[in-house]
């Protein structure tokens, strides 16, 4: 039985071109996330141990650390979350969401559209996009 040729390119022939480099910061993003996340459930559950939260509240402190949309009744309970280290996680967690996101519905849109100019002015749209969203959503995370 003859054995076949590999067809893998040896690493010096590779280069770093720009899919190399998404293809990376698609995986590293999603990393980022899974890692706010454990962040944030350690976190709620440290929280959890003094303020008695339910899970479900473990679980939406884990994914949304933003203490501005919720109302209290007692200020106390929410002290804790409010602090410079979980809007700042809150805010790394949105910026590395959003941009995963923006880049995945690029890539999607990609498939679409044939032409080379129609798939740039969609990818200017969503960086558009993402500029205007993100520093709404920062504002929302360190004012509310």
């Amino acid at each position: 039985m003859a054995q076949s040729k590999s067809r893998t390119l040896p690493l010096s022939k590779r280069g770093m071109s720009f899919e190399t480099f998404m293809w990376a910061f698609t995986r590293l993003t999603a990393l980022g996330m899974y890692f706010f996340i454990l962040v944030g459930v350690v976190g709620a559950l440290v929280m959890g141990a003094l303020n008695q939260m339910s899970f479900i509240e473990v679980l939406r402190w884990a994914l949304v650390t933003n203490p501005g949309h919720v109302q209290y009744t007692n200020v106390a309970d929410i002290a804790p979350w409010a602090s410079m280290f979980w809007r700042s996680v809150a805010s790394a967690m949105f910026l590395t969401a959003s941009s995963h996101g923006v880049h995945g519905v690029i890539v999607v849109l990609d498939d679409y559209f044939a032409k080379a100019s129609e798939r740039q002015w969609i990818r200017i749209l969503n960086m558009l996009g993402f500029f205007i969203v993100a520093p709404i959503g920062l504002y929302i995370i360190w004012t509310a």
